[in-house]
């Protein structure tokens, strides 16, 4: 990928508070910028990326992630793989979700003279480890990055996780350690776990996606204060199902909230009122994303091939769809908008990211990014470069005879306790026959000689 030059942009300026975290309320940061059809409008800050060639993969990231892959004896971590990647707003650093229920931050790698130098794939290592790594303790089920953090800044160095069966935790990103956590209790006064998870524009909320229901957390006073907005209630239409994602417009003040039921509803953020409910997908919805302009919305799901993309001033049908291969697959696919808002991108099983021109919905190029599932990729906020995921869950199965599962001991042993339990009932009904007794003799020398044994190719 290649751009132009690129214009300096301001930071925006960011208010402390008692809490240490930084917010803004009222005003949203208003930027000059070109609208076009389909969410496609340049943006004045940005010049656009050029995709005539295909990018050139700089660095990589494997090993890490498996305790001892090259060894011929299976390691704990061999079936491991990544969910998922996020940029930092600020760009400085991006994180990785992780079948192991981590969470790995990398620097940004950044080359002082701007060239591009290929990954060397003959020397097998990786290009650098993780600077932080954070164990939570279930599965994570999403992440997102405080939307004012900057390096500059640690009170805003921050991101949200939600795990199985744990409250929302707010983590450092600088130290690892846990900020705080907002917690969401069910009728029986339980704990119950989001599904999705995403800030408000202003920074001073914390929106989390549950069963029919969406929470809103003030960020700066944890626990278990919240306020509640049921999604579907009584004979009212609504948003049946799991909230599995949530995304905010950046000027128009809607919140899109995706769900397991294969619909998306569109609520206004001050009063959380439905607007819109949206119908058309196959598959679960997995992913809501806005356009830059706040105009568009697309929308992917789970075993579904396409991105659909809907007008939101006009919801009466689908504007256009973007094909991805995703037709087998449970797995969340991420696509991202690049930050002048022209192009779409988005990965997929074959392992390709394919890239799409957003005023027109047409295909504009495609490079393979992995020899597996890419289930994540990010364009960077401001330097031409963008990031991928890929892997999926495998279950390995011995293939020599060496490694195969014996139990004969076991199985002989059983039989052998079995036959006598059998025996003693025909102790019974044959008051002690000739022929019986012989029975009972065989089957107690076989039981008391018999040895149980397991061979397990992990051992």
């Amino acid at each position: 990928m290649e751009t132009g030059k690129k214009r300096e942009l301001s930071i925006p300026d960011v208010l402390d508070n008692d809490h240490g975290l930084a917010g803004r309320e009222g005003e949203q940061q208003q930027q000059e910028q070109e609208r076009g059809e389909g969410g496609g409008g340049e943006w004045l800050g940005w010049a656009r990326l050029k995709f005539d060639e295909p990018p050139v993969r700089t660095h990589h990231f494997y090993r890490q992630f498996r305790a001892d892959f090259s060894s011929s004896t299976p390691s704990p971590n061999r079936s491991n793989f990544l969910k998922g990647i996020k940029w930092s707003p600020d760009g400085s650093c991006f994180i990785t979700s992780v079948e192991d229920n981590s969470l790995r931050l990398f620097d940004c790698p950044v080359v002082d003279d701007g060239t591009q130098v290929a990954y060397d794939y003959a020397s097998g290592e990786d290009s650098y480890n993780s600077k932080l790594v954070i164990q939570e303790g279930e599965s994570v089920y999403d992440h997102c990055w405080y939307p004012f953090m900057h390096s500059s800044d640690p009170a805003t160095c921050v991101f949200a996780t939600t795990t199985r069966d744990h409250p929302v935790h707010l983590w450092d990103s600088i130290s690892g350690q846990l900020r705080c956590t907002y917690r969401a209790y069910d009728n029986m006064d339980e704990i119950t776990a989001a599904y999705s998870v995403a800030f408000s524009p202003s920074g001073t909320k914390l929106f989390a996606g549950y069963n029919k229901a969406i929470r809103a957390f003030d960020l700066h006073r944890p626990g278990r204060d919240f306020e509640h907005y049921p999604t579907l209630s009584g004979n009212k239409d609504g948003l049946p199902g799991i909230i599995s994602c949530i995304s905010f417009s950046p000027y128009n003040g809607l919140l899109a909230a995706g769900s397991y039921s294969q619909t998306t509803a569109i609520y206004a953020e001050n009063t959380m009122e439905l607007l819109y409910l949206l119908h058309g997908q196959l598959g679960g919805v997995t992913q809501v994303l806005f356009s830059k302009d706040g105009n568009y919305l697309y929308t992917g799901g789970r075993k579904d091939p396409y991105i659909l993309c809907w007008d939101v001033r006009n919801t009466v049908s689908i504007l256009y769809k973007l094909y991805r291969s995703s037709e087998s697959t449970n797995q969340r696919i991420a696509f991202d908008i690049e930050p002048c808002g022209a192009h779409l991108g988005t990965g997929g099983q074959d392992g390709h990211v394919h890239v799409y021109d957003l005023q027109t919905g047409q295909w504009t190029a495609s490079f393979q990014a992995a020899s597996d599932t890419v289930n994540g990729f990010c364009f960077h906020p401001s330097l031409p470069m963008a990031a991928t995921s890929s892997g999926h869950r495998r279950f390995f199965i011995p293939e020599t005879d060496e490694e195969r599962i014996v139990l004969s001991g076991s199985f002989l042993t059983s039989f052998a306790l079995s036959m006598a339990f059998i025996l003693c009932l025909l102790l019974v009904a044959s008051k002690y026959d000739p022929l019986w007794i012989f029975l009972h003799v065989l089957a107690t020398y076989i039981s008391c000689s018999t040895k149980a044994t397991c061979c397990h190719p992990y051992t």
